[in-house]
Parts: structure tokens; sequence; C-alpha cells
């Protein structure tokens, strides 16, 4: 995972924390789904991402 998509991920991530507390604030429950959407989306590319590096390592330490 590069450090970009990684800095893109947590962006996203704590964009949305912000759009589901400002939905709480407001009393707007579509921001605040919004926001829990943006998270679970963000969390999933993360998860995404340490799956294929679980996968590289594996595969680096089967090759040395």
């Amino acid at each position: 995972m590069s450090f970009t998509d990684k800095a893109k991920n947590k962006f996203q991530e704590l964009s949305g924390t912000a759009k589901e507390r400002v939905g709480d604030m407001t009393d707007n429950e579509r921001m605040r789904a919004e926001g829990s959407t943006e998270q679970s989306e963000a969390r999933v590319r993360q998860s995404g991402e340490h799956v294929k590096d679980a996968g590289r390592n594996a595969k680096d330490a089967v090759t040395r």
C-alpha cells in the first residue's frame, strides 16, 4: 500500500467522520448516512490493501 493510498483512505475516513458529526449536530439524517458510508468505504479499501500486502509478504517469504 503506497503512502498516497493510505493518505487518501485516511482523508476519506476523516471526511466521513466530520460529515457524520455535522449530521448529528444538525439532525440531518442524509449527511449522517453519507458520513457513515464514506467511513465504511475507506475502511474496506484499507482492509483490501492490507490483504494485498499480506499476500505480497507471504509470496516474498516463500521465494526467499
